[in-house]
């Protein structure tokens, strides 16, 4: 099992305050990993922290705009110099709007490509041009079912999960050589904030029971074993990869 263990590895997680990125920050916890919770409600952020702290854990927060590539910048130096050196980044912060395509507002598209793509590209390329240098180090990108299929009204939260999509692909194709491994989780509908009002929506619920092989939703926890996998060295050789962890909604019509 040393293949799974990240003890002491300082790991970065992205919109961390709540739903799957917290579930993602306390999974690697477990794992033995020192975490850095980030978000923009400064409320929300320090009541995670201080919830994990009071468990044990090694646990910071910083909160900062994973969407100011300024900003991003400088916190990111700031870890590095006061916490220590980031060995696994998730870029887990993500947005979700939805309506109809021809009556989309141009606002919630370029908050969708700030939050859903730039964050990726910002937080990923800061972290990762510290990780060259030291020839190692991870970063798992959180795209979505939606990187591979569509549903009405959410057009352009599909063209950013692909675009995370292939962000990933290539940043395995550029950074792999120097040591670094970059894949994606494909999460498929779990249980979360983002989706309380699908899951409260008995018509929904049963279309997407009968839809998902598995017949059901996925509850978070159950994104804590890909996170490891692909946070430790049992994934050394694992590049460029979207890991659908979904119930089967992907491979099934």
């Amino acid at each position: 099992m040393k293949l799974f263990d990240i003890t002491d590895r300082l790991a970065l997680v992205t919109g961390s305050s709540r739903g799957i990125g917290y579930a993602i920050a306390r999974g690697l916890s477990d794992a033995g990993a020192t975490i850095v919770l980030n978000g923009r409600d400064t409320e929300a952020l320090e009541k995670a922290r201080a919830t994990l702290a009071a468990e044990g854990r090694n646990v910071h927060a910083r909160c900062f705009d994973v969407t100011d590539a300024r900003a991003v910048e400088t916190v990111i130096a700031e870890i590095e110099s006061g916490i220590g050196p980031i060995e696994i980044l998730f870029n887990n912060a993500g947005i979700q709007h939805r309506a109809p395509l021809e009556e989309f507002p141009l606002d919630a598209w370029e908050r969708l490509k700030a939050a859903n793509i730039d964050s990726v590209f910002f937080v990923g390329q800061a972290v990762a041009k510290r990780m060259i240098p030291r020839k190692r180090g991870k970063i798992i990108n959180i795209a979505s079912v939606q990187a591979e299929l569509a549903r009405p009204s959410i057009a352009p939260y599909t063209a950013t999960k692909g675009a995370v999509k292939m962000l990933t692909k290539g940043m395995a194709t550029d950074w792999a050589r120097h040591g670094l491994q970059v894949n994606a989780i494909g999460p498929g509908y779990f249980r979360t904030e983002l989706n309380a009002a699908l899951v409260a929506d008995r018509d929904f619920s049963a279309w997407l029971e009968k839809r998902t092989p598995a017949g059901r939703w996925g509850n978070v926890d159950e994104l804590i074993g890909a996170a490891v996998f692909l946070a430790s060295d049992a994934s050394s050789f694992v590049n460029g990869h979207v890991l659908y962890v979904d119930g089967g909604i992907t491979s099934s019509l």
